[in-house]
């Protein structure tokens, strides 16, 4: 990235518009995190390694929304059987993605950008679909706001690339327009028959589940 928004203002606008949030929503927080912790326990954050900037790892969090139900094995049951009514809800609403304004504060994260997906992915890429890991990820992205989980990983990964290739301030704004816009509708939250999305095996991915 190039320019002095890519390397200045961006970062600027992140914890401008991060504090700004978290000082309005946080009673709406507060009341999240209890009654997380009264529907699902303990504890209330999900925490995850993910890859940032260059796949450096960083740890994201998120508002808990899934049970640790087990089968008889010890094995955590798929996604669907473990996500709960509430889980479900926050999830529609985005409300669980909320603790990652935190994310964008330590700098790990930036308000708009790629997904973080998983560690283990990294090495499921291609040469070109890897680029996207040349800016932080994001809350929200350019793929987020044309179709979220409903698209493809391909189409996601080329919106992605896209994205890192025409980093500007009135493309960030726009993204976190559309993106109030996205979560008013409840648009794309699921690909078809999957609770959240499959997992991405590599470019003829064609099973599993898990969350992005």
């Amino acid at each position: 990235m190039t320019g002095f928004y890519a390397r200045f203002g961006k970062r600027l606008l992140d914890l401008l518009l991060s504090l700004l949030v978290l000082f309005l929503l946080s009673p709406l927080l507060g009341a999240i995190a209890l009654i997380a912790r009264w529907k699902l326990g303990t504890p209330v954050f999900f925490r995850q390694r993910r890859p940032g900037l260059h796949g450096k790892p960083f740890t994201l969090y998120k508002f808990r929304t899934m049970t640790d139900a087990r089968n008889d094995d010890g094995d955590l049951l798929p996604d669907a059987e473990r996500l709960t009514a509430f889980g479900h809800f926050l999830r529609a609403t985005s409300l669980d993605e909320l603790p990652e304004l935190w994310n964008v504060i330590k700098g790990d994260m930036s308000l708009v950008g790629p997904r973080p997906l998983l560690m283990r992915y990294l090495d499921r890429y291609t040469p070109e679909q890897m680029r996207r890991h040349e800016v932080k990820p994001g809350i929200s992205g350019w793929a987020q706001v044309h179709g979220r989980n409903a698209l493809t990983w391909e189409e996601k990964f080329a919106l992605d690339v896209w994205y890192v290739d025409h980093v500007s301030f009135g493309l960030d704004v726009k993204i976190i327009f559309v993106t109030i816009e996205k979560i008013w509708k409840r648009e794309g939250i699921s690909q078809p028959g999957h609770a959240t999305a499959r997992e991405f095996m590599g470019t003829h991915d064609t099973n599993s589940t898990e969350r992005s």
